[in-house]
């Protein structure tokens, strides 16, 4: 095989294998390879499973992220059992991303205290959310793979973000009392939200 197939094959493997989304940086130290290397294994990778015919499984960029993983339209059709599960600890995290998105880390740090960073690193693995670099802090939103595993019929954040506002509201829930009551063996202490998220979008919307 010539070394670009055989690239292909090895990232297949390893992406397959993990279960988890890695990066470009990540599989090149993986395979002592240059990222440049990776990102053409990749995107051969990617040309090859979208030719294959009936197949389930895509390689998907998330955020930077690549991913192998069953197709949407296969998703539905899937026994509950066999669909990825979420730890339990990382649920709050991930409803406070989703209410209050574009989100400051540094916000969610306040909110859940250190172990936010660990909550968001672990999210953006799994493809849930997406990190960018905005200043001294980070800006979180959520992704395509979040709506879908949480069943929301929106994909683009502001929706989303909509969307579990209203959820949160028919329950007459804040975002802090929503955030813990998805893990009650936690017991998590989540502070009120304190930001500005009118301030928020519109500096989200003019970094757009």
């Amino acid at each position: 095989m010539s070394e670009g197939t055989n690239l292909s094959t090895l990232l297949e493997a390893i992406l397959f294998g993990s279960g988890r989304s890695m990066s470009v940086d990540e599989l090149a130290s993986l395979l002592s390879k240059r990222n440049f290397q990776i990102s053409e294994g990749l995107e051969e990778l990617k040309a090859t499973m979208d030719s294959r015919k009936s197949s389930a499984l895509q390689l998907t960029d998330v955020s930077g992220r690549w991913i192998i993983e069953v197709k949407p339209d296969i998703s539905p059709f899937l026994p509950e059992s066999f669909k990825p599960e979420i730890p339990q600890r990382l649920l709050p995290a991930a409803a406070l991303i989703a209410y209050h998105q574009p989100m400051p880390q540094a916000q969610l740090r306040d909110m859940l205290g250190p172990k936010a960073y660990d909550h968001v690193r672990d999210l953006a693995s799994l493809g849930l959310i997406d990190k960018r670099r905005d200043g001294l802090t980070r800006r979180l939103t959520t992704t395509r793979r979040f709506a879908e595993y949480f069943g929301c019929p929106e994909i683009e954040y502001r929706k989303v973000r909509t969307w579990f506002r209203d959820e949160a509201s028919k329950l007459g829930l804040t975002s802090a009392q929503l955030a813990a009551s998805l893990a009650p063996d936690e017991q998590m202490t989540i502070s009120e939200f304190t930001g500005e998220d009118e301030e928020i979008e519109i500096d989200a919307q003019a970094e757009e």
